[in-house]
């Protein structure tokens, strides 16, 4: 277990140096109208979870054309992120760069989805559209990682589930490239984590929020690639959160015919913090969702194919009903809330 504990230790001694340097050198998130906080905190915190990897990688990791073509990726995309905590970059600029370390790894690395077996006999293979679908895959969940981080531990939080989870999907699969690249990474999130907890003394920035959300994109597809489509959609649960709540921002942008990334106040943290929910109750529930994404992975993974179904139905359900209660998409957006309501009106009536 050394693989966890030396990651977590190095980061917790990290990040207070990291603090005093940001101090220092004013690296200071400021507030203004569009964040939650209200005071100067340090930046660069990410810098604390990417050097306790690191150093934990280089101890534990042998190399092979893979694993360098993860690491040289994951290093464009920390550079990209600490770039763009301290100048602010275009999202044209950030996007050229996210391509750029995803190339990295699809290419040098040769890690992509070809196909998928589908779950009543036969493959569905992407031939010349697997590299875009994993692009899309590999800049989606960057991004989704990143979109989410609005409060206080909450993208470092989410992540370390997301990565508890496929740690265990990569035990049970005897994965252990996976399986101790997501170690490393969990304990280097643990050991942060205090620091970033609400009230955060220091924010991990884009430079933490662009490194995680990279690299559990790919180990999700070292992990889950070329298997079965019960398998494909298990990374897609585990992230269920960020997932969501990016294409939930997508629709809602194009409805309220708003740029696509125009930032706005209508997340998932967002709207529960505006339904009443202190920031920290805030944080906790959506651990708690996402928990329960990571739960139903496992589920998913281990039943038949009915039984799978049966699930997803269900699990899509639950979302639908939360998007409606908390007005995710638009306040006025309640269908199957309103079904209910006239289905209990209706039996009011006849009694």
């Amino acid at each position: 277990m050394a693989q966890f504990f030396l990651p977590l230790f190095l980061s917790y001694l990290l990040t207070p140096l990291i603090i005093l340097s940001a101090e220092k050198m004013d690296l200071m998130d400021k507030p203004n109208k569009r964040k939650v906080h209200f005071r100067d905190v340090p930046i660069l915190g990410g810098l604390a979870i990417y050097m306790s990897f690191i150093t934990g990688v280089f101890l534990f990791e042998p190399m092979h054309r893979i694993h360098q073509a993860v690491l040289l990726g994951s290093f464009i995309i920390m550079i990209i992120g600490v770039v763009d905590d301290l100048y602010e970059l275009r999202p044209r600029t950030k996007f050229v760069g996210q391509l750029i370390a995803a190339s990295v790894v699809i290419f040098l690395g040769q890690i992509q989805v070809d196909y998928v077996n589908l779950p009543f006999g036969g493959i569905l293979d992407f031939e010349y559209l697997s590299i875009p679908i994993t692009y899309l895959w590999i800049i989606g969940v960057t991004n989704a990682i990143n979109l989410i981080d609005g409060l206080d531990g909450l993208s470092a939080g989410v992540s370390g589930i997301a990565l508890i989870a496929m740690a265990g999907m990569a035990f049970v699969m005897k994965d252990g490239y996976v399986f101790v690249i997501s170690l490393l990474l969990i304990g280097s999130i643990l050991g942060f984590l205090p620091y970033n907890f609400y009230p955060a003394k220091i924010f991990m920035g884009d430079t933490g929020a662009l490194f995680l959300g990279f690299m559990i994109s790919v180990l999700s597809l070292l992990g889950f690639k070329n298997i079965t489509f019960i398998s494909f959609i298990v990374p897609i649960l585990i992230l269920g959160v960020p997932i969501s709540d990016t294409f939930l921002a997508i629709i809602r942008r194009l409805v309220n015919k708003r740029p696509i990334f125009a930032p706005d106040q209508s997340h998932l943290h967002h709207r529960l913090i505006h339904a009443g929910f202190t920031h920290r109750q805030t944080v906790i529930l959506i651990y708690a969702i996402s928990s329960l994404f990571a739960l139903f992975a496992f589920i998913f993974s281990m039943t038949t194919v009915w039984g799978s179904v049966i699930l997803l139905l269900f699990i899509l359900l639950l979302l639908e009903l939360l998007i409606e209660k908390i007005g995710l998409i638009h306040q006025q957006y309640k269908p199957i809330l309103r079904l209910i309501e006239t289905v209990r009106m209706s039996r009011i009536k006849n009694r």
